[in-house]
């Protein structure tokens, strides 16, 4: 009798969980497999705005998008365009992230005050942060020509960042570093706290140095940490839309034309929603390519 009662228990717990559960599915499906699913879809139809206005359905047109696409001289480099942005990007957002999150941890002064005011960029909107850093980067007169000016003594007085070809990339990258690194402290930090201080303790007898606590040490228990915060940080950085948009619009000459870029293009500027769809299949797959990858690497290195 105690057996049957401890199984209708379980079942009812587990009916309980799964009505728990049911609107997370729901929101999952409807908002995000839906979506998707209807993406690819039209990325094999000739789908055009005019479409939507008419109520006409689309025409299948098989892979016609896709030969386009690849024919398009713009693909290349909004793909490396979007690579060089999330490398970049993410690998300077963990060093920084871990450097911060290293001396907060150390028992700094003042580190939950710290903590609070570093948490503000992140708060701030994406298109706020956009637009300061279009005024700190402005030609004229904005802060960073200044301060670049004062450092080399006046010897750089044209410093249009946004403006050049070969800067415009790396000074949207500043501005999605100055938003993303807080986040990024913040998950390491929490990493770095629950790290046993016996472990340390028993290092440091052993004569390990500073160094070598960290890498043998801190970062090894941090792994599953560590591995959470990056797949955040590249999946983060490849659907960035609004800091490109906003800053440059994917200007000049492309320089900063990302996968999503291009899409928002293809779709909304050239009218043809299945081009745009297209786009964005061939976005979806390299961004879950990398991310396979990326979590089969970490996994063995857990396992080592």
């Amino acid at each position: 009798m105690k057996h049957k009662g401890n199984t209708a228990k379980a079942r009812r717990d587990g009916i309980f969980s799964l009505i728990l559960l049911l609107p997370a599915v729901l929101m999952t499906f409807i908002f995000i497999l839906v979506p998707v699913i209807d993406s690819i879809i039209k990325s094999f139809m000739k789908y055009e705005i005019k479409n939507i206005i008419s109520g006409k359905p689309g025409k299948w047109n098989n892979f016609g998008n896709y030969i386009k696409l690849f024919q398009n001289a713009k693909l290349p480099q909004a793909i490396s365009n979007t690579f060089i942005f999330v490398i970049f990007v993410v690998i300077l957002a963990f060093v920084l992230g871990m450097t911060l999150a290293l001396i907060l941890n150390s028992g700094v002064k003042c580190a939950k005050i710290i903590q609070g005011i570093m948490m503000t960029p992140w708060v701030i909107p994406t298109i706020i942060s956009a637009l300061i850093w279009m005024w700190l980067f402005q030609p004229q007169y904005g802060l960073v020509k200044y301060l670049v000016s004062v450092v080399t003594g006046g010897r750089v007085t044209d410093l249009a960042v946004l403006n050049n070809p070969s800067l415009a990339l790396y000074g949207i990258s500043v501005a999605a570093l100055w938003k993303q690194i807080p986040l990024m402290t913040l998950l390491l930090l929490a990493g770095l706290q629950n790290v046993p201080g016996e472990l340390i303790e028993a290092a440091t007898v052993d004569g390990a140095n500073k160094v070598q606590r960290l890498f043998h040490i801190t970062i090894p228990y941090m792994k599953s940490v560590i591995s959470v915060a990056v797949s955040m940080s590249i999946i983060e950085n490849f659907k960035q839309f609004p800091l490109f948009w906003t800053m440059t619009g994917g200007g000049p000459d492309g320089a900063t034309t990302t996968l999503a870029i291009l899409s928002y293009r293809e779709a909304f500027v050239s009218q043809n929603l299945g081009s745009g769809a297209a786009v964005t299949t061939v976005w979806m797959l390299l961004m879950i390519i990398v991310i396979f990858i990326y979590n089969k690497i970490m996994n063995k290195v857990e396992t080592e």
